[in-house]
């Protein structure tokens, strides 16, 4: 899961941040009969440029949602995400299912994610971190979220995280309940065909790549103890304008506005670039000083460039318009002459615009931003989701070894 969510934090997060013991019961006020309380640093994967092979891997589809640990003990449930933080009121329609389809106490690691009708939906579930709890209640009736099952952590009285992963999936497809519709196992392979052939096959779905752990790993809570192969790719963007870093208005670059051209030759605003050093941010100051002068005058994003235009636009994706994360966030742009290209390498592409934010590679002076354009972006088909969520594609074992 990305970003941080605007919700309360757990009691017990607060403590953990401060070295002290953990509070008892997170959001609620009795502690859970589990072998431990939430919350739960969660396991991570670090990056590899190729997919592990050899008998000791196992590979899973890496899901694009929230990450989403689940703490049960009887009818009380704790949602928890990847930042320590409570998920329950943003997706109240996962509360029954979960309820019906895991064991009566158990800790079970997994994604909150929306399937769509082009896959899966991301902007939907950023939708859902809403402070209006009819706005959150609509959205799940209208748009309800799945839960995708990938680790269990513990099961009645016994903390499973020291155990083999091997075991521990065994336990998991064995304790969750298969005719829940809300709620999956992911699939799971020995096989490094299939992976392969999942990382380029699920991406139409919005997958985000491939999740390689070992047969033997033990869970290691706030480790990188798995590894992810994820797609990458460049495109040659126009810069139509940037925005401060937070820290350095005035003086530092903190990402770049890129677009890109339809077939009829509109500019589209594509996404972002940033990660920039420190050096590189105060650089990009005097290197984009001469687009700024009347950037304006026949800018095609002219008519969003005022406070006024940019609150009317909120909820589309557009430079100013107001974060759907932080509505108190200053998400406001500097025009740019639309006249550089920037080489950038990003993950995949989300319906119009990059999924994630992308990275600079290099300028592009012997290309015109008119060419920029949604053309040139490798396209993959969408994967019938429902393959995952009504029954799963061939070759695909519910359990290691084919059970």
């Amino acid at each position: 899961m990305r970003g941080r969510h605007p919700a309360a934090t757990y009691p017990a997060a607060a403590a953990l941040q401060a070295g002290g013991a953990l509070a008892s019961g997170a959001s609620h006020n009795r502690a859970m009969h589990l072998p431990f309380q939430p919350p739960l640093e969660p396991m991570l994967a670090a990056p590899l440029a190729a997919l592990p092979e050899g008998d000791g891997w196992a590979y899973e589809p890496k899901w694009d949602g929230f990450r989403c640990i689940v703490f049960r003990d009887g009818d009380q449930l704790v949602l928890q995400s990847r930042d320590l933080r409570p998920l329950e009121r943003y997706f109240p329609e996962l509360l029954p299912p979960l309820l019906a389809a895991l064991p009566p106490r158990a800790v079970v690691d997994g994604e909150v994610v929306i399937a769509g009708p082009r896959g899966l939906d991301f902007d939907a579930l950023l939708l859902r971190i809403h402070p209006a709890e009819s706005r959150v209640r609509l959205l799940a009736a209208t748009t309800p979220a799945s839960f995708v099952a990938w680790d269990l952590l513990a099961l009645g009285d016994d903390d499973l995280r020291a155990r083999a992963f091997d075991e521990r999936r065994v336990a998991l497809t064995r304790g969750i309940r298969p005719d829940v519709p809300a709620v999956r196992v992911t699939p799971l392979t020995r096989d490094p065909a299939i992976a392969r052939d999942w990382f380029d096959r699920f991406e139409g779905a919005g997958l985000d790549g491939v999740i390689a752990k070992r047969h033997d790993g033990p869970y290691q809570p706030g480790k990188r103890g798995w590894v992810k192969l994820k797609h990458a790719r460049t495109a040659d963007v126009a810069v139509a304008g940037f925005r401060w870093h937070k820290d350095e208005s005035g003086s530092g670059v903190g990402s770049l506005i890129l677009g890109l051209h339809d077939d009829a030759g509109t500019l589209h605003h594509a996404g972002v670039a940033s990660g920039f050093t420190a050096a590189f941010r105060r650089e990009l100051v005097a290197e984009l000083a001469p687009l700024r002068e009347a950037a304006l005058d026949d800018h095609p994003w002219r008519d969003w460039a005022t406070p006024e235009l940019a609150e009317a636009a909120y909820g589309r994706r557009m430079p100013g318009a107001t974060s759907r994360w932080n509505r108190g966030k200053d998400l406001s742009w500097e025009p740019l002459r639309v006249e550089r290209v920037a080489e950038v390498a990003y993950d995949h592409l989300q319906g119009d615009r990059f999924r994630h934010a992308t990275r600079l590679v290099r300028w592009r002076p012997d290309r015109r931003p008119a060419d920029c354009r949604y053309d040139q972006l490798e396209a993959t088909p969408p994967y019938e989701l429902a393959q995952i969520f009504g029954r799963e594609p061939d070759g695909l074992e519910r359990e290691p070894g084919g059970r």
